[in-house]
């Protein structure tokens, strides 16, 4: 008997025990599970609708429309789910997993109001305590805090979250999402302990990618995300067959195979920046495989990425192991992942060794901190060679790192009177995310403002009470709230011709623009940085040296300051680096993709090579836990890391204090031998 009679044998069993009225609900889901193992979940969802009409009274009719419910949501019936749910729902009013999966249902149809209705209408009904009604009531409170964060409520978000610490308050997925919040919100100090949650516990919770944007610390940086990797990536054995570390990378006579995962190849910044690579890409040397796992791709961008790879694989319905095999049947040499540790990364792919060589590259700045990624793409900038110790990868150089699209579409110019500015003002503006924005480096904006007047400062627009906070501080401190102008979030082409209309573009520290500031100095406008310690602090600088515009980088406060107050004093050097921009563009290695392609595959060229004759790059993880015990207990937002002139000799310092109570034994970085030595007398 072949597997669909089986199956059909089964279901009609099942059926004749239902209308002969034997088969209790248990039987019923046990004959289910087994139908959809065996790839029937159709018949299965037939014997629940047949098994509700024949049990019209039973105290499990409330389950059995449940059950279906899920059935027919897999299957993609979501009016169908809703009606199963909306009637066990009025079976048993205080049955929460319907609660949560209406909730969820209506989000994702787009009626998120209505879910979150039902979300508050199961925690209104929890007032049992118990551990049962407690798990119901938290796993409501963050899907609703998740969903006011997807739909830019930010402040609900936070209280929602804030709830959710108060039932527990070690929830790492929670503490990520409030303290993100409370940086995107620009509430300072971020890390504001609470009543049941205090500063050791929300500092063990930032994610590596805020932590890039909390401080200029990178061996903090390198342990948090140490930390991570091991906490929150599924690092499982179940795909040994997928294990390609020691597979051979032999290309004297094929082409290298690499692969991109990501999840930004769509209208995002990465796959802005990445789209005309593909095209440059020489397909005679290389052949491309992208591995794409974000949004449903959908859009000319997505599209023009697609019809520049040779394989476009989309591995969001993948498992990991799943996805590991597809990788490793690819037989790719190279694998680069362009997440690195943000949303939507497949970091446990990586984990499961698909590609004998594993690279961190462009979607994440700074290092991942894992065991199974063995190379990170920089330039001289970026990770100059004193500070490889910061890193646990092989550090890997282009002249410069970032890959460009000299294809952007850009609208027409609007005046600025049309989107709000002064005509007579001097326009500083910075286009990145608040989450960027600093309590310390704020106050150097308005600082440049105060000494800078007739100047003012071009935001992009966050939520209301966002830019109402920031126009507070800065009316609180002594400028006129009008000196700050917030441009709308609008369609990328029309965002970029507004671009011109700007002076000078003012960067951010310790997380600089990366996108914004290569798309300024494109469009003509001059970018001024304060270059620091960590990768995210550091991308500005090369961008802009890159640009052929060495001398608007700053490597103090004090000069960032008044550099950008000396520029607004004199708009003939202004006209001037605006010049030298446009002549630089067609030729400057900021916007040369033939050249970054080459270099790039050159650099996958030798890693094959060194793999081949046997060489094995090893990441360091040694002492992380050290350094992140170090890093978290200083409170960062009192000192700012970037200005403690003898950084290594900070670390070291704390390290000999930690070592008379415990011996910390030497590593590669900045805790030496002698170190240990020293302080074990």
């Amino acid at each position: 008997m072949d597997a669909t009679a089986g199956s059909e044998a089964l279901f009609l069993s099942t059926l004749q025990e239902i209308t002969s009225l034997r088969a209790g609900l248990t039987d019923v889901i046990g004959v289910v599970n087994a139908l959809t193992a065996q790839g029937q979940p159709g018949l299965g969802g037939q014997l629940y609708t047949i098994w509700i009409a024949f049990n019209p009274e039973s105290p499990l009719l409330a389950a059995a429309h449940f059950n279906n419910s899920v059935i027919q949501s897999d299957a993609g019936d979501v009016e169908g789910s809703r009606v199963s749910l909306e009637k066990a729902l009025a079976l048993d009013p205080d049955f929460f997993p319907a609660y949560i999966n209406l909730g969820g249902l209506l989000e994702r149809a787009g009626a998120i109001d209505q879910g979150v209705a039902q979300w508050q209408t199961a925690i209104s009904r929890l007032a049992a305590v118990s551990g049962t009604s407690v798990e119901y009531k938290l796993t409501a409170i963050k899907q609703i805090g998740r969903v006011l964060l997807d739909n830019r409520r930010s402040a609900l978000a936070e209280a929602w979250l804030g709830q959710a610490l108060d039932i527990r308050g070690d929830q790492r997925d929670v503490l990520e999402q409030f303290i993100a919040l409370r940086m995107v919100q620009c509430k300072w100090p971020v890390i504001q302990p609470v009543e049941r949650v205090d500063r050791a516990t929300l500092m063990s919770g930032i994610s590596p990618l805020s932590t890039a944007a909390y401080t200029d610390d990178p061996l903090l940086q390198l342990a948090s995300a140490k930390r991570y990797v091991e906490v929150a990536v599924e690092e499982r054995s179940d795909a040994p067959d997928a294990d390609r570390r020691d597979a051979p990378t032999d290309i004297s006579a094929r082409r290298i195979r690499v692969g991109y995962v990501s999840s930004d190849l769509r209208e995002h910044a990465i796959g802005y920046l990445m789209s005309e690579l593909f095209e440059v890409h020489d397909k005679t040397k290389v052949e491309i495989f992208a591995y794409y796992c974000g949004k449903d791709p959908q859009g000319a961008l997505t599209d023009r990425i697609k019809a520049s790879v040779e394989h476009w694989v989309d591995i969001n319905a993948m498992d990991d192991a799943t996805a590991a095999r597809r990788i490793a049947a690819d037989g790719i040499d190279v694998l680069v992942d362009v997440n690195g540790l943000t949303r939507h990364a497949r970091t446990a792919v990586f984990a499961r060794r698909p590609a004998p060589i594993q690279v961190n590259w462009l979607g994440f700045p700074g290092s991942m901190g894992s065991p199974y990624h063995q190379y990170i793409i920089a330039d001289d900038w970026i990770i100059p060679e004193e500070s490889e110790v910061y890193y646990s990868e092989k550090v890997l150089r282009l002249p410069c790192y970032q890959p460009n699209d000299r294809k952007r579409i850009v609208a027409d110019q609007p005046t600025r009177a049309s989107v709000g500015l002064p005509d007579d003002a001097f326009v500083f503006c910075c286009f990145n995310g608040t989450q960027k924005f600093t309590h310390f480096h704020f106050d150097r904006w308005l600082e440049i403002l105060r000494r800078a007047p007739g100047s003012v400062l071009w935001l992009l627009e966050a939520e209301a009470d966002i830019n109402e906070r920031l126009a507070a501080y800065a009316e609180a401190n002594g400028i006129e709230r009008s000196r700050l102008v917030f441009a709308p979030k609008i369609a990328n082409p029309y965002h970029l011709a507004r671009y011109a209309l700007a002076d000078v573009f003012l960067d951010t520290t310790p997380y600089g623009a990366h996108t914004t500031a290569s798309d300024a100095l494109w469009l003509g406008v001059p970018v001024l940085t304060l270059s620091g310690r960590s990768f995210a602090a550091r991308v500005c600088g090369s961008l802009v040296r890159a640009a052929g515009l060495p001398e608007m980088i700053c490597d103090t406060a004090e000069a960032y300051v008044d550099r950008a107050v000396s520029l607004a004093a004199n708009p003939a050097e202004v006209q001037a680096l605006k010049a030298k921009l446009e002549a630089n563009r067609a030729t400057c290695d900021l916007f040369n993709m033939e050249l970054l392609v080459e270099k790039l595959e050159g650099l996958y060229r030798d890693l094959c090579q060194a793999h081949q004759d046997g060489l094995r790059v090893q990441p360091d993880l040694a002492n992380l836990d050290v350094y992140l015990a170090v890093g978290s207990a200083e409170d960062h937002e009192a000192v700012e890391f970037r200005a403690i002139e003898d950084y290594n000799g900070y670390y070291r310092a704390a390290i000999a204090r930690r070592s008379r109570i415990r011996a910390v034994p030497p590593d590669n970085r900045i805790w030496s031998a002698e170190d240990a030595a020293a302080a074990s007398r």
